[in-house]
């Protein structure tokens, strides 16, 4: 396996500035050939991809083909739409620019940076990576280190199938990632927490580096009583623990209507024993905590509340039960920040007013997930809260729509990416305007006299 040395991580950059320099990664046919390069080289390496993400996580098979191996369908997407993003845009021009024509180029930024984080440690690096690759630019990736494995299998995948003048590699903890901020970059990816977020920015800024931070936050999943209960409870635990809840749109915390809320209790907890069977721990089903840290802040916030569901824990294995706890209050450190774990809170409202009134008073969360066929009260929540995107009557498949752009507002991250955002966020549109040598109309030339009033009109 190559793993690219700390000590030669400024060479790498020279190499693919020097790569990007000579107008390769332009050739919108040269792209679309490095996109089925990448699609082929998951599909050769997927048991490996999915031996690792189990050694990473304990991630059940299904769930590595459905969550990680799946990117390949962004794959396809880019593919098939490459050669119309990339097409210039003709723009249009007002009456008293007639003589002129005005397009827009998408061009690719040069050399961009992508850091990954663990808990979708394949899907998060490969899925900025296509957008970095449809765009035409050269990438420089920085897998996570806690989820090692799977950093492991993504050098060697990327070693064995493309130039390092093009696509590199750098893996290591937190020297590697202080290595790579020193230097300038055209752009950088970040998915992950908020606190490295800002450290990601101030590194960025130094250079004037644009970012796109793909970040988190605390998701909340409002519950009205005009809901098919069945289909909700089963939606919302397949996106709360899924993966063992450390996915950045799980539902972080649910706001359930007072008159539903023991129905709501009930249903959960009769669909985690479909779902795990009575003890969790043995299903073959459900993921482990990432690493000994998450698990002891994990088992922290089981002291707050009352739990009603789960609770139990295994440090040797990193096993959380899936965990459902009531009594919550919003000064308690559960409330405080983003679980990303396998423990649910329910907060009970009685009136809509006060689950927006409590979404509204906390940083705007990355999804906002709303159970209701009341479409007055879809509409109401739409327009009365701000959050990256909004799942009605399902949780975290807004996702996998590649149409859809993805990404978060304030705290919950800077700019977006999947499908043609992708594209767009490691793209430059450059205007064009073009004029012609048939007509040359001087009133804007100087001298000036006798003009105002014909430009007074002109921009009247």
């Amino acid at each position: 396996m190559i793993t690219t040395e700390l000590s030669n991580i400024g060479l790498i950059i020279q190499n693919q500035r020097e790569f990007f320099q000579t107008g390769k990664t332009k050739d919108v046919n040269f792209r679309i050939e490095q996109l089925k390069t990448l699609k082929q080289a998951i599909i050769e390496h997927e048991q490996s991809i999915v031996e690792a993400l189990q050694g990473d996580l304990h991630k059940p098979e299904l769930e590595t083909y459905l969550t990680e191996i799946g990117v390949i369908k962004d794959i396809d997407y880019a593919i098939k739409h490459l050669k119309i993003w990339s097409k210039p845009k003709k723009a249009a021009v007002s009456f008293d620019f007639f003589s002129y024509s005005a397009r827009i180029y998408p061009e690719p930024l040069g050399v961009v940076l992508i850091i990954g984080p663990w808990n979708y440690p394949f899907q998060l690096i490969i899925s900025p990576l296509i957008g970095a690759i449809a765009a035409g630019n050269c990438a420089i990736i920085k897998p996570s280190e806690i989820a090692s494995h799977t950093s492991g299998i993504i050098a060697k995948i990327v070693a064995k199938h493309f130039d390092p003048a093009y696509i590199a590699v750098v893996e290591g903890g937190v020297e590697a990632s202080e290595k790579l901020l020193a230097e300038k970059f055209d752009h950088i990816f970040f998915t992950g927490g908020t606190a490295v977020g800002k450290i990601i920015m101030a590194a960025a800024a130094k250079y004037l580096t644009p970012v796109t931070l793909e970040l988190g936050g605390k998701s909340p999943c409002i519950v009205d009583n005009d809901i098919n209960l069945e289909h909700t409870v089963r939606r919302i635990t397949w996106g709360k623990f899924i993966n063992a809840g450390q996915t950045c749109i799980a539902p972080d915390y649910l706001l359930v209507d007072k008159k539903i809320k023991k129905d709501l209790i009930d249903g959960l907890e009769k669909c985690l024993k479909e779902f795990y069977g009575d003890n969790p721990a043995n299903s073959p089903d459900y993921a482990r905590i990432i690493s000994q840290k998450h698990f002891d802040r994990l088992v922290n916030f089981l002291k707050d509340g009352k739990v009603l569901i789960g609770g139990k824990t295994q440090p040797s294995e990193r096993y959380i039960a899936p965990t459902v706890i009531d009594n919550v209050s919003l000064e308690d450190s559960v409330m405080q920040e983003e679980i990303f774990g396998p423990i649910l809170p329910i907060i009970e409202y009685t009136d809509i007013a006060e689950a927006i009134a409590l979404i509204n008073s906390k940083p705007k969360p990355l999804a906002l997930y709303l159970f209701s066929q009341n479409k007055n009260l879809q509409k109401r929540v739409l327009q009365e809260t701000s959050s990256g995107g909004v799942c009605i009557n399902d949780t975290v498949m807004q996702v996998g729509v590649s149409s859809l752009p993805f990404g978060g507002v304030g705290d919950s991250g800077i700019g977006n990416y999947h499908g043609k955002a992708s594209f767009d966020t490691f793209s430059h549109d450059k205007s064009v305007l073009k004029n012609s040598f048939w007509l040359d109309l001087k009133w804007r030339y100087a001298p000036y006299e006798g003009k105002l009033p014909l430009i007074k009109k002109l921009l009247g």
